[in-house]
């Protein structure tokens, strides 16, 4: 197989290139070779600009539906879906073939040999959601991934305790799908240098994509897998265009056949629930499947119709559950239109987790998480997530109970299920079926808002908390809540939600948290207060962290 070092991709652009502006770990060196920072200036060369117009295009969509322009289906691409079509799917895609439990999780050192080593099907390797990005975590999860792979990752804590991976072939082990960030993250320990003379922060999602797919893309294949991954924050077609380009180009550069790469798109924003079908058809060729990615859905749907009334007002989020009639169209619509393309439908993460000290709580975990993957199952869901491996056998179970020895039900198809903009839009129906904004709620967000901050900002993108599993999403919804509340306001049983009000709320919370050596809550409480209770509301939480505390 040709090489990008045996390719003149340098000599082939026009001037740009790629430095580093510090060190991460003491092995920076095996990650950003020059060969692999050439191939993340290719990248950008060829797509910085794209990635600049989606994110504006992404801007005057969210005026038009703030100014009152309901999200719809786009009668333009009625083409594509009334047209007979497939996707990839699983097909010359080893490993993919039987997805029913997916372990989630970061991709640092400990992390990724207990993912590999937990007996899922597949392990969603997460540089997004539930990673913070700081620079040592993105170079690190890049050499845990690497070693992975090739067998060699091994880690001796402090007190001497060693973890090892339970096999060194990797047809053993869980198959790797790598979540890259998302469009809207920048990565500002890597400059690009532009043939204008421009030098911009570079783009996260090209760097964790280019950095991953360099090094390891030949090695997953000559060991049985190959380069697969799951694609965040997607808001429509065009950039899922730009994910197939990217694709193309990667491939042709390193001398891999184009097809190879197969991508898991998530569907966790309301633009893109009005465009799965179009999403799949412009990743045809590279398409595996499609997720539910809840909690984000939750986030944009507060995010995108937040000034939008009281009838677009969420209630608490303990209370929107699955079974809420505006979350169930968008499942029931996402399992249709995947069995119809001949995709893997891959259901969402239920938050709860268990506590081995505490087996009330841990049976409360099992309880949930049994019912949420009985449902996705019964739905049609090829496959389903979890947070812990504790978890893997009561969700096994569940879809076990429905494939059978089926390795999945694509074939089932769902000709009962009639899903339009109305039900997609319906979000009053969770406090028509008794959900309500609470005073626990609003405490509640605030608290979990600002703890998991906290918990980004010290390098830990994925942190238990009062017994869920609290990522970025979820504490975009908990902050995004609160901002929602206090522009409609909203009346709880103690009265309605101002912004002096939940301002007193986060101080009482900010005193009552212990306090410890490199605690970040006093960071973490001033980010939440620009977020939530600010006048204007910033589309993600994590690129105001980000640029504020992590970009040094």
């Amino acid at each position: 197989m040709t090489t990008l070092t045996e390719r003149p991709i340098a000599d082939a652009m026009s001037g740009t290139s790629v430095s580093v502006t510090r060190r991460a770990t003491p092995r920076d060196a095996e990650i950003l070779t020059p060969e692999a920072l050439d191939f993340l200036a290719l990248l950008h060369e060829q797509f910085a600009d794209d990635v600049a117009e989606l994110l504006a295009a992404r801007e005057r969509y969210a005026r038009a539906v703030a100014g009152g322009q309901d999200p719809d289906f786009d009668p333009v691409t009625r083409p594509v879906r009334d047209a007979a079509w497939q996707v990839a799917g699983c097909a010359g895609a080893p490993g993919l073939e039987d997805r029913r439990v997916e372990i989630t999780g970061p991709t640092d050192p400990k992390m990724t040999i207990n993912a590999l080593n937990s007996g899922a099907r597949v392990w969603l390797a997460d540089a997004e959601d539930a990673s913070a990005p700081t620079w040592e975590n993105v170079v690190g999860g890049q050499l845990a991934l690497r070693d992975a792979i090739r067998g060699t990752l091994a880690v001796t804590t402090g007190e001497g305790k060693e973890y090892r991976l339970r096999s060194t072939t990797l047809t053993d082990l869980p198959t790797i799908v790598f979540r890259p960030r998302g469009w809207h993250l920048p990565e500002a320990h890597l400059r690009v240098q532009h043939p204008d003379g421009a030098v911009t922060a570079a783009s996260g999602a090209l760097v964790d994509f280019g950095l991953y797919f360099f090094h390891n893309a030949a090695s997953l294949i000559e060991k049985g897998r190959g380069p697969y991954f799951y694609l965040p924050k997607l808001e429509g077609h065009r950039e899922a265009r730009l994910w197939n380009r990217v694709f193309e180009t990667a491939q042709d550069a390193l001398g891999i056949p184009r097809g190879t790469i197969r991508a898991t798109v998530l569907i966790e924003t309301l633009p893109a629930a009005f465009a799965m079908e179009e999403i799949l058809w412009e990743l045809r060729e590279h398409a595996a499947g499609l997720n539910a990615g809840r909690w984000d859905y939750l986030f944009s749907i507060i995010k995108n119709l937040r000034t939008r009334g009281p009838s677009f007002v969420l209630p608490d989020r303990n209370q929107v559950t699955m079974t809420a009639p505006f979350m169930r169209a968008y499942t029931e619509l996402l399992v249709t239109t995947c069995h119809r393309r001949g995709a893997h439908a891959i259901g969402g993460m239920s938050a709860f987790i268990p506590d081995r000290r505490r087996p009330d709580v841990t049976q409360r975990a099992l309880e949930k998480v049994a019912e949420d993957k009985r449902r996705e199952a019964a739905d049609g869901f090829d496959g389903t997530w979890v947070a812990h491996p504790d978890l893997i056998g009561t969700a096994l179970a569940e879809l076990d109970a429905v494939l059978g020895e089926r390795p999945h039900q694509v074939d089932r198809q769902r000709p009962d299920v009639r899903v339009g903009q109305s039900e997609l839009l319906d979000v009053a129906s969770a406090a028509r079926a008794g959900a309500s904004v609470t005073e626990c709620g609003l405490r509640s967000n605030i608290s979990v808002g600002v703890r998991y901050i906290a918990s980004w900002l010290r390098g830990t993108g994925a942190a238990a908390l009062d017994n869920l599993m609290e990522d970025a999403a979820t504490a975009e919804i908990s902050r995004s809540q609160v901002w929602q509340w206090i522009a409609a306001g909203v009346r709880t049983e103690h009265g309605r939600v101002t912004r002096e009000r939940a301002s007193a709320v986060l101080d009482e919370v900010l005193a009552g948290l212990e306090r410890f050596a490199g605690n970040r809550y006093d960071d973490a409480a001033a980010v939440f207060r620009e977020v939530a209770l600010g006048e204007a509301f910033p589309p993600f939480l994590t690129t105001i962290a980000y640029d504020r505390y992590l970009a040094a």
